[in-house]
């Protein structure tokens, strides 16, 4: 394993929150102190994307003990909800997977779209098993981020802006669904804040330092823990004082996947990992590097690995503990060259949709490494925000019931305490047991997608981490292949000649937002997607 370094490297999609980060790097606190305090900080900053009370899924690797490990919240459906409560209001499914659109938009927006908050009780996880300074210390930034303001950035507006799509209610009511959301995020004319705007959010600043005087369990338990039971009952919520107070997160053995000289690991289900190291089983049967980086044989060859893996993941991939999930079969050798061969032969996968619809991003990223070689890669998030702020606590729950198949009987399908299929797949790939690349992006059900790329961009193109994650993506969740604008139409129209359709985004960038650390002989090498507001910071 590597020494001790001198050099420490981490990357998010907010400048604040990588600011905070290098700060606590800096004071010796060591990744997964970094990642915390970071993660206290994108709460503040991008109230939408991620917070307290949110989900995701934390890749540790700490090579002076020896440890690799994921710690895993992802938010379970709370003990009221049952499996039919939905069934007879669904009027479609998203084209890309990423959940259902319900009559009334129960499941979408307001108290019963919430499932358990999981995020403080990861990071307060984290802290005890691997945290390195005082527990206060790693919030402060955060309340003062929260307390005295922070301004509007280009990203966050534009995902506040964001309009309905396919009947999904649209980010601008999102942030104006309860009063005190409105006061937070909206001017006086009920429109989103614009760049440059101030938010200021005393609420959240007092909550965040009743954290970190009497820590996590004052938000599970204690006064604050009572506040939140009150306004679910208030409000027709699900979530119940038992639901917080039983709720722990999961510490796992990363899911291992060989592809070439590489051993590529990332998190286990209902986590997006099973997905990304199958879609790497089934193209490490070919010369990607021959075809051609974004030729029309390339995105066709890498958008059916897609396909394959998103039949599968529909089909067989949920919580572990109320779905058998086959990852052994997933994972074969034979499997992975049958599809190859499918590939080759030039056959389409079919990907079954229950309706058309459009992508959906709420979600964000940390990838840290500090001096010591401890690698951290965490993706949280709040899935589709609830829009709902109960008053006086000033931080927004989750909307992850809106990702629950209301259909009962499959691997999605609600159950009380059972957590959904999400595509996170915070990732730490090794060669020769030595980490070369900590890799993960939001980005909603494309996120395994946009890993997928950047993590061929360095390991079979020779990438930099900064142009693994700025060259231009596509992505195959339906039968339609998704490109962003920057894909030359000449490789597009290839394409559709072969029969695909093809929708292109008006936009340069997307497909995931990808963030990553390479570690190479001469040193750290970071990239934050371009897309975002975000920077990498030595």
């Amino acid at each position: 394993m590597p020494g001790k370094s001198s050099q420490s490297m981490i990357v998010t999609p907010q400048p604040e929150a990588t600011e905070a980060g290098h700060d606590i790097l800096c004071a010796g606190g060591n990744a997964v102190d970094a990642a915390i305090a970071t993660a206290f900080v994108q709460g503040v900053v991008d109230p939408l994307m991620c917070g307290i009370a949110g989900f995701g899924s934390m890749a540790v690797f700490d090579p002076a003990s020896d440890t690799h490990e994921y710690i895993d919240f992802h938010a379970p459906a709370p003990g009221a909800a049952t499996d039919d409560m939905w069934a007879d209001l669904i009027e479609g499914e998203a084209r890309d997977g990423y959940g259902f659109i319900l009559k009334g938009r129960l499941n979408d927006i307001g108290y019963q779209s919430i499932c358990v908050p999981a995020s403080l009780r990861a990071y307060a996880c984290a802290h005890e098993r691997h945290g390195s300074m005082p527990w206060a210390e790693l919030i402060q930034h955060a309340i003062g981020w929260a307390r005295s303001g922070w301004t509007v950035r280009p990203h966050v507006h534009e995902f506040w802006s964001q309009p309905s799509k396919m009947g999904r209610v649209a980010n601008f009511e999102r942030i104006a669904h309860t009063p005190a959301s409105r006061a937070l995020y909206c001017r006086e004319d009920g429109s989103p804040k614009q760049v440059g705007d101030r938010v200021v959010n005393p609420d959240l600043a007092d909550t965040l330092s009743t954290i970190a005087a009497d820590g996590a369990d004052a938000f599970y338990t204690g006064a604050i823990a009572r506040r939140i039971v009150e306004d679910m009952a208030a409000h027709g919520g699900l979530v119940s004082a038992e639901d917080l107070a039983t709720y722990a997160a999961k510490i796992n053995p990363p899911v291992e996947s060989r592809y070439r000289d590489w051993t590529v690991t990332s998190n286990q289900p209902p986590g997006g990992g099973l997905m990304l190291a199958q879609m790497l089983n089934i193209l490490a049967h070919f010369d990607l590097t021959a075809m051609g980086h974004n030729s029309a044989d390339y995105v066709r060859t890498v958008a059916e690995a897609m396909k394959y893996a998103t039949i599968d993941k529909d089909r067989f991939i949920g919580d572990p503990d109320f779905v058998d999930v086959p990852a052994d079969r997933l994972l074969s050798e034979e499997y992975a060259a049958d599809l190859a061969e499918r590939i080759r032969r030039g056959e389409k996968a079919d990907v079954p949709r229950f309706d058309p619809a459009a992508q959906c991003s709420d979600t964000t990223q940390i990838s840290i490494v500090d001096g010591n070689g401890m690698c951290v890669s965490m993706t949280h998030s709040l899935g589709m925000p609830s829009g709902v702020v109960t008053e006086g606590l000033g931080f927004m729950y989750n909307g992850c019931m809106g990702v629950f198949d209301p259909r009962p009987g499959l691997a999605g399908s609600i159950a009380p305490g059972k957590a959904r299929f999400s595509s996170v797949c915070p990732s730490i790939v090794f060669r020769d047991g030595r980490p070369c690349l900590v890799i993960g992006a939001p980005g909603a059900t494309q996120i395994a997608m946009g890993v997928l790329q950047a993590t061929l961009n360095v390991l079979d193109f020779g990438l930099s981490m900064a142009e693994a994650v700025a060259r231009p993506r596509f992505s195959a969740t339906s039968n339609a292949i998704d490109v962003v604008n920057r894909i030359p139409r000449s490789v597009t129209e290839d394409l559709e000649r072969q029969g695909y359709e093809v929708i292109r985004d008006p936009r340069s960038f997307g497909i995931a937002w990808v963030h990553g650390i390479r570690i190479t002989e001469g040193g750290l090498d970071g990239g934050a997607d371009p897309a975002t507001d975000g920077m990498a910071l030595p």
